[in-house]
């Protein structure tokens, strides 16, 4: 099983997001209200109270979640550009289809299919949504406990990897092993077109980034982003722009005691599922909320 629960991205508006997820990605609401006070201060953004929110389930099925909450957009903010949560990466079971499929969308395919340097394992494409989301459709070649890598069982199925953009990769990879106990691969240095594209870099530029598996698979990507990189702009109070939080389950809450920005508390919906929840801030700064249960 994945410990990856839900990725949460801001929108400018609501029912426009659920529309373009519905129609292209074959996703359903499951839930849909107004962000609580109480949730809101848990993310540190008190201004995102009362704000609209929907939480989308993938046609397969399963409970791994994608959630919109709305949010007044940022000017400054430029996707692939800026420290923390970067994007969504979603399974696919063919990537060729589903790039057919976004070239008649609403979605920018910023990135045709073709395979990743340096692995195998997948084959992935790269899109772009009218709140300059940056969703990954990676089809999945080597599924299994091998790989650490699932088995999608719709056309476009669940969140399962999310990848967070780090100023010092090494520092984060230490603070995911010694707070979550989570195992990482060595980094390693491949050839990033997003990351290339984004800063201009030339085509013999290459990226460090590692992965951490949790419950038997991979649901962390970490990057190291280029010296350009900066801090997040956000409007004061609110969740950041683009993908805001990450949530994942955890099943030692004893082991994250004095880590917690936010202290755990029962939260109900299809999130939380009557759980345990609590939030932790990565060294650079982005939201990982974390629901108890699963297993490492």
């Amino acid at each position: 099983m994945t410990l990856l629960k839900c990725a949460t991205h801001v929108v400018s508006d609501l029912d426009d997001a659920i529309a373009r997820y519905e129609s292209w990605m074959e996703y359903r609401t499951v839930e849909r209200g107004e962000v609580p006070v109480d949730l809101a201060a848990a993310w540190n953004a008190p201004a995102s109270a009362g704000r609209g929110y929907a939480v989308l389930q993938p046609a397969s099925g399963e409970a791994v979640f994608l959630r919109f909450v709305e949010g007044d957009p940022v000017p400054e903010y430029a996707p692939i550009r800026t420290y923390g949560w970067a994007a969504i990466e979603l399974c696919v079971t063919d990537v060729e289809a589903v790039n057919e499929k976004m070239l008649q969308s609403p979605f920018e395919v910023i990135g045709p299919p073709k395979p990743l340097d340096g692995f195998a394992t997948v084959k992935p494409m790269q899109v772009r949504g009218a709140d300059l989301e940056t969703v990954y459709l990676t089809e999945i070649l080597q599924p299994g406990p091998g790989t650490g890598l699932p088995e999608p069982k719709s056309l476009v199925d669940r969140p399962f990897i999310m990848v967070l953009a780090c100023p010092d990769l090494r520092k984060t990879a230490q603070w995911v092993k010694d707070v979550l106990g989570l195992p990482m691969i060595d980094p390693v240095a491949i050839r990033y077109s997003m990351i290339e594209k984004a800063f201009g870099l030339p085509e013999t530029a290459k990226t460090e980034l590692t992965t951490a598996r949790g419950g038997g698979q991979v649901f962390l990507e970490l990057d190291q982003y280029p010296d350009a990189a900066t801090e997040r702009p956000r409007h004061e109070g609110a969740l950041p722009p683009g993908v805001a939080i990450t949530t994942m389950l955890y099943p030692d809450f004893d082991r994250l005691e004095g880590h917690w920005a936010s202290a755990p508390v029962v939260r109900e919906g299809a999130v939380y599922g009557g759980k345990r929840s609590g939030v932790l801030v990565t060294p650079e700064g982005a939201l990982l909320e974390v629901v108890e249960g699963g297993e490492i």
